[in-house]
Formats: structure tokens, C-alpha cells, sequence
């Protein structure tokens, strides 16, 4: 987009609800819904995003002057690095050891959601490409403007990756690991792609937690009642107090999202007799099951595997979902059918000096990435068969 042809208005909204959702909505699509409106909006009007805690909404929109809108990002103020889930206190140490603020630094991602999609939304009718050019370039002058060390794009799509990179950015390369449908009809169908020893274990964990007298209930947000949220919500939080730290979400964001995207939010509630016992709470994108909090109430042999894992591949094999994607790190998801798959973050450093042993440490780190993504892919639990195993 030549800024000379046509009129147009940069904007920085202090907030989602400054733009209407269907004006959001239009460029981010409905696939994914973590960049949805509703989604965003919750986060906000609940209080998990606010200045006070270190997201202060800095969300920039590009317009035609007339109101049409061209394109947009989430964009936040941070105070500091955390639910980012790209991990850059290294970064912020080397900065205060030079005497210099890494903080406040622009960042544009969906909070506390450490999972890959769209961070440059243009609208359908427009050249994309140089509708994100133009999105870069705001963004930059923003930083500049305010004085910020920096701007970091998370979990971009592989193109609007290479386009960051293009204009400059820092390409950093991380690894998680997804487990992806080859069509399975069945869970069964999909333990027959495994080793015979692999198979073993992964039936065995599966008993256990049956042999316990748990069992499973698959509930939609609309369908879960205010009394089962707090039940929920509880073991959600033990999760962040057992390590120390306070919860990223309240009670009001899950019951308002349940409202809001009723059938974008699934929980997996395990009993035991009528008594709620755990739970993992997933969100549906058009072909992705997304895996995202887990709590339980007590501690059950294999329960945590059941029911953030195999709970939810049975659930992409009934529905026919393409891909399961059940949050960061975690070795331990590679025997139960998961494999390593590679995420980026985009990196713009004003301070030259820093900006050059960033991006020496960042090409250091994708190498060293690497090798840990073909050593740990030597460990899948599938038969070696390269057709099968293909992505």
C-alpha cells in the first residue's frame, strides 16, 4: 500500500472496544479464536489485560479515512515478559546491566497464548502484503516515537514471518509439539501407527484412569453452569499456586467467554462418580483443537495424560479435526503421538548494538533448535514408515 495513493488514517486504540466487532471480526476472520473480538474483549473487560498488570491495549488499526477498515494488529504495552510464552529475560538482564530500560517494549500477540496465527489481519479486499508492509512500518514508527526498546511479533504464520524478516526483524525459532489426524477413524487406529512397546504404554495409562472408576464428560461453554465454573475454575488456579504464581485468567473471563464463544470453548471434565475430580480446557479453531489449562483436585495415576492428551485426540478423531495443538514445551508429549513442530517470533530492536548480538544469538539458537527437533523426532513412537510419519 503506496501511502501516497490513496487516503488513509493510522490509529492506536486504547482499547478492543473502541472498534466494533464485526469491523475486527471482518479482517480477523472467525477461524481462529483467540484473535476474535469476543476473545480479546474478555481478556480486557475482566481485567486479565490492564496497564495495572502489565498489558496496557495498545491495538493499531488502519483505515481509508472513511472508516473502511484496511487492516490491524493486537498490540500491547508491556511492563514485563510475562505470558508470552517467547522468553526474553536474558534480553531485559543484558539491558539493566548496560544501565538501560528493556521495559516498557511493544508487543503484539494474544495474551497469555502461546499459539501461532494471524498478528498482521488485513482485510479481504486489499493487497495484503502491502497492507502488513504498512502495519510494520506504523508499528516501528510507534516504538520509535515513544521511546520504546523495542517491538516483538509472536507466533506469526510462516509468511507473515518472512515479511517481518524482510523489513528487518530478528527471526527467532522455537519448537512445541502438535499431534496431527493422518484420518484415524478411531482412537485404536491410532495406536496402530505406534511401536508395539509404545502402544503398550499408552493402552496401559488409558486403563489405569479407567481401572480408577474415572470417567469423562465433554462439555461446550454454554453448557457449563455458574456452580461448575467455580468447581473448575478452582482446580485451573491450584495449577498456578502449586508453582508459585497467581492465575493469568479469572472466574469472570471463563464465564464470559463461555457466553461469548460458546462453541469456540470445550472442557473435558473428569469424575469421579458424580464428583468433578480434574478438568483440561481446550478452544476449537476451524480445523485445530487447542489445549490450554489443566487442574486437577487430586493426584491420580496417568490422569494428567488422559485428559489434556488422549482426552482431546479422541475429540479431533470424532470431530475430524486436523490438528491438536495442546501448549508449549513438554518431552513427555512425544511417546503419546506427538511430534516437534517449529513456532517463530519476530524481533525489531531500536538499540543498534543490542539488535546485532541479538540477531548473532537468535541465528546461534535456530541452529541449536534444530538439532533438538531431529534429535527429538528420533523418539516419536510411530512404526518408521516415512509415508506414515510424513506432515
Amino acid at each position: 500500500m503506496n501511502p501516497g495513493a490513496a487516503p488513509h488514517r493510522t490509529r492506536i486504540l486504547r482499547g478492543i472496544g473502541e472498534i466494533d466487532a464485526a469491523s475486527w471480526d471482518a479482517l480477523a476472520g472467525t477461524a481462529e479464536p483467540f484473535l476474535r473480538h469476543e476473545f480479546l474483549a474478555a481478556l480486557e473487560e475482566t481485567g486479565c489485560v490492564t496497564h495495572r498488570h502489565g498489558w496496557a491495549p495498545r491495538h493499531l488499526v488502519i483505515d481509508d479515512g472513511g472508516g473502511r477498515m484496511l487492516g490491524a494488529m493486537p498490540l500491547y504495552l508491556k511492563a514485563h515478559s510475562r505470558g508470552e510464552f517467547v522468553f526474553d529475560f536474558a534480553w531485559a538482564n543484558a539491558y539493566q546491566e548496560h544501565g538501560l530500560d528493556y521495559y516498557p517494549k511493544l508487543v503484539t500477540a494474544i495474551p497469555f497464548t502461546p499459539v501461532s496465527g494471524s498478528r498482521l489481519l488485513t482485510a479481504p479486499s486489499v493487497e495484503a502484503a502491502a497492507v502488513r508492509g504498512e502495519l510494520i512500518r506504523a508499528a516501528r514508527e510507534y516504538a520509535h516515537g515513544e521511546g520504546l526498546s523495542s517491538w516483538h511479533v509472536l507466533f506469526p504464520p510462516e509468511e507473515q514471518a518472512a515479511q517481518l524478516r524482510a523489513a528487518g526483524l530478528i527471526l527467532r525459532r522455537d519448537c512445541q509439539f502438535h499431534w496431527h489426524n493422518r484420518g484415524y477413524d478411531s482412537f485404536d487406529a491410532f495406536l496402530a501407527t505406534f511401536t508395539a512397546e509404545k502402544r503398550k504404554k499408552a493402552k496401559r495409562e488409558r486403563r489405569r484412569v479407567a481401572e480408577a472408576g474415572i470417567t469423562f464428560q465433554t462439555l461446550f461453554g454454554g453448557e457449563i453452569d455458574a456452580p461448575l465454573w467455580e468447581r473448575l475454575y478452582a482446580f485451573y488456579a491450584d495449577t498456578f499456586h502449586r508453582h508459585g504464581h497467581e492465575p493469568y485468567l479469572n472466574l469472570a473471563f471463563f464465564r464470559r467467554i463461555g457466553t461469548a464463544l460458546p462453541q469456540s470453548l470445550m472442557v473435558k471434565v473428569a469424575r469421579l462418580g458424580a464428583e468433578p475430580i480434574a478438568v483440561a480446557i481446550f478452544f476449537i479453531g476451524a480445523d485445530t483443537l487447542y489445549g490450554r489449562y489443566w487442574g486437577a483436585g487430586g493426584d491420580y495415576h496417568s490422569l494428567h495424560f488422559e485428559t489434556c492428551y488422549y482426552q482431546g485426540i479422541d475429540f479431533c478423531i470424532e470431530r475430524g479435526l486436523a490438528r491438536f495443538e495442546p501448549g508449549t514445551q513438554g518431552e513427555h508429549k512425544v511417546p503419546r503421538g506427538f511430534v516437534p513442530a517449529a513456532t517463530t517470533s519476530a524481533h525489531h530492536i531500536e538499540d543498534r548494538r543490542f539488535a546485532a548480538a541479538i540477531r548473532d544469538f537468535a541465528a546461534r539458537e535456530a541452529r541449536s533448535v534444530d538439532q533438538y527437533m531431529a534429535a527429538v523426532g528420533e523418539h516419536v513412537p510411530y512404526h518408521r514408515d516415512p509415508e506414515a510419519l510424513q506432515l
